[in-house]
């Protein structure tokens, strides 16, 4: 087993939250270097990679108690780690820890690595390299026979029974995944687009100002946060419980809530999610959304918004667009999280294979395309070269 790579890039990705978080107003001092611009925020990138290092330690401990723990399921069937000699004891706790946070820290060097020198967010295109490298393994479980290079007949037929993957459901899953891919980018590049108009002012004998001009605001404000925070904070329970029905076997309700949130799917797991999905959404737009805070630069630009008084009636009418805006991109959001397991269900396929319908995955990898190819357009329309997207 890969140690150095089981934990991932999420410690560094956990920290850049947090940091963000606190700098957007709970820590007065971590806000003041946000406002200073490029020298503050390396200063808070700097401290980014301080708290990454404790968020490895103990994710990789927690990885590792997974592996070599013993206890008993939700049917009370006992079941052992990777083994009971010193492979599980203290000194191969600690080097597989320490092998896990360093090959976090060397992903978190090659990210700012391709920040520096490359075009796009690193640890972005690091996350999506990881999703689609997954894509062959996906694509060979659904074509191929387990353990073989022969491709499965039901491919090719239809109406197949015991749960083969028929004809008829290969062009299920390729509409749907067209689709869902047209549908994520639509609501990824959609805007709510507020009217404004600048005032007007007498210079001389000329009249300066009274363009008009919008305000964008996008349908999903909080991206791909919400799934991230839901999904995790989900894990917690699945853990928590199989700490509780380890020592106490006899607290059988304990292993079988454990079990559902540990495989993912049910209607208990996915009305939490969707549920949590919301909760994240609201807290995030109004973490990194100030109302009162854009009215006042827009009342101190000299702009307004027709029919609404600078000031407070500008910053309610904001926060009402904003409670809407959100619930729909939330809304958004619950579908496409929950989508892999209904498709899994439905359509009796791998989860391997439905995590590419929807989720986390999904989002990310066409979020990240998306800002590439406009970081590209910028480059090359910065050097005078058509755009990929210019016909």
């Amino acid at each position: 087993m890969d140690w150095a790579k089981c934990s991932g890039i999420m410690p560094y990705i956990s920290a850049s939250i947090i940091m963000q978080l606190l700098s957007s107003g709970i820590i007065p001092s971590l806000e003041r270097l946000k406002k200073e611009g490029a020298a503050g925020q390396k200063k808070i990138n700097e401290y980014t990679r301080y708290l990454t290092v404790p968020i490895c330690l103990v994710q990789g401990w927690l990885i590792f108690n997974s592996f070599t723990g013993t206890g008993a399921d939700a049917a009370g069937a006992g079941y052992r780690g990777l083994t009971e000699t010193w492979f599980s004891g203290l000194y191969f706790g600690v080097a597989a820890v320490l092998m896990m946070t360093a090959g976090t820290l060397f992903l978190m060097w090659l990210g700012e690595q391709i920040d520096e020198y490359g075009i796009g967010n690193g640890i972005s295109l690091i996350i999506m390299a990881g999703i689609i490298s997954r894509l062959p393994s996906a694509l060979g479980e659904l074509i191929f026979v387990p353990g073989t290079t022969q491709i499965k007949t039901s491919l090719f037929t239809l109406g197949s029974e015991g749960g083969e993957m028929g004809l008829e459901k290969v062009l299920v899953l390729i509409c749907l995944f067209v689709f869902v891919i047209v549908g994520v980018i639509l609501i990824t590049k959609a805007q709510r687009r507020i009217p404004m108009q600048s005032a007007k002012h007498v210079r001389g004998r000329r009249v300066v100002g009274g363009t008009k001009n919008f305000l964008p605001m996008k349908l999903n404000t909080a991206g791909v946060m919400p799934v991230i925070f839901a999904s995790t904070l989900l894990i917690l329970p699945h853990f928590l419980f199989a700490q509780v029905v380890f020592p106490a076997t006899q607290w059988e309700w304990a292993g079988h809530v454990g079990a559902i949130f540990g495989r993912g799917d049910g209607w208990v797991y996915n009305v939490s999610y969707v549920a949590l999905i919301f909760v994240f959404s609201y807290f995030w737009v109004a973490v990194m959304f100030n109302p009162k805070e854009v009215a006042e630069n827009l009342r101190e630009s000299g702009s307004f918004i027709p029919g609404y008084r600078p000031g407070k009636s500008t910053a309610d009418y904001l926060e009402r667009v904003l409670m809407r805006v959100t619930f729909v991109g939330a809304a958004f959001l619950g579908v496409i999280a929950i989508i892999p397991s209904i498709v899994q269900k439905w359509l009796t396929i791998s989860p391997v294979i439905a995590q590419f319908f929807g989720g986390t995955s999904l989002l990310i990898v066409i979020s990240v395309a998306l800002d590439l190819v406009q970081k590209i357009n910028t480059h090359l329309v910065m050097r005078n070269y058509p755009g990929l997207t210019d016909e």
